[in-house]
């Protein structure tokens, strides 16, 4: 359990959940009424920290410089938002909400809050509070009530007359997020191609040779008159086409990373403080001397 002194070591620090997920950072601290133990601690989520998620402290533990829950992010994440009044105080409904959300059995922590804390009450009479800016959810009687802030007198016993300015910064952030998907597909396309072959082909020539003293017995080795025939085979060449798979080239995916410069925007609150004086005329004077 994390004690009121231990408080300064968790505001503004970050809050894990017991998987050693980052969730956010502490806020506020919120006490509780009765006891003035540290009963809810509000851990801002989001980009930015734009949501505040309320969380029970009572079984959280400070580990370095975080503080460890032990319940998942997203279950804080999806913790019901509630409202803080003007006083920083939470409602009897709204913690009983959290209290539901979060599985803690609201009898139990009425039992608890009914004990005395070494034979006396941790917190008096009036308001406990939230160390760093905000209050807590308290129970007052037996059923539950608000609980307020407390101040640097409350804190460390004496008053100080110094006034706090705070103002806010803007942490700006990268998230990897997807932006696209990019594939290789390989399809089959047919293309018409072109190309020229040389072919050749045979084709019939008449040759006539007169007769001679050199060929006169071949030529006079038949009958003198007669029919007869003589063939000849002509020949010519085709295309033949044929294909042939071969490979031509290996095509892959790679990914390159560049970084651009983006400008960021935001809104931030800053506290400023004025000195005002009053100047105390004659006609005061003599009012306070009658």
């Amino acid at each position: 359990m994390i004690t009121r002194e231990e408080i300064a070591n968790v505001l503004d620090h970050p809050v894990y959940d017991g998987d050693g997920n980052k969730i956010g950072d502490a806020k506020h601290v919120f006490f509780d009424d009765m006891t003035g133990r540290p009963e809810w601690v509000s851990v801002k989520t989001g980009m930015f920290g734009s949501n505040e998620s309320f969380v029970p402290i009572r079984d959280a533990s400070l580990v370095q410089d975080r503080l460890e829950v032990p319940y998942r992010k997203d279950q804080v994440k999806d913790a019901p938002n509630v409202d803080v009044d003007a006083g920083g105080h939470l409602s009897e409904t709204e913690e009983h909400r959290l209290y539901d959300y979060y599985g803690i059995n609201w009898d139990s922590v009425l039992s608890e809050a009914e004990r005395t804390d070494d034979g006396r009450w941790a917190a008096g009479t009036g308001t406990a509070g939230a160390a760093g800016a905000a209050g807590a959810a308290g129970m007052a009687g037996t059923a539950g009530g608000t609980t307020g802030y407390q101040d640097a007198q409350d804190r460390t016993g004496t008053r100080d007359d110094a006034m706090t300015r705070s103002e806010e910064q803007m942490h700006v952030g990268v998230e990897r997020r997807e932006s696209g998907r990019a594939r290789l597909r390989k399809y089959v396309v047919t293309e018409e191609v072109q190309q020229t072959v040389p072919v050749s082909h045979e084709e019939v020539r008449v040759e006539r040779e007169p007769i001679t003293d050199a060929n006169r017995d071949q030529a006079l080795s038949g009958p003198e008159i007669s029919e007869d025939e003589h063939e000849v085979t002509l020949h010519e060449e085709r295309p033949v086409v044929d294909t042939e798979t071969v490979p031509v080239e290996r095509v892959r995916m790679t990914t390159e990373e560049r970084t651009d410069n983006e400008t960021v925007r935001g809104q931030v609150r800053k506290e400023r403080i004025e000195a005002e004086t009053e100047a105390i005329t004659d006609d005061d004077t003599r009012r306070g001397r009658k």
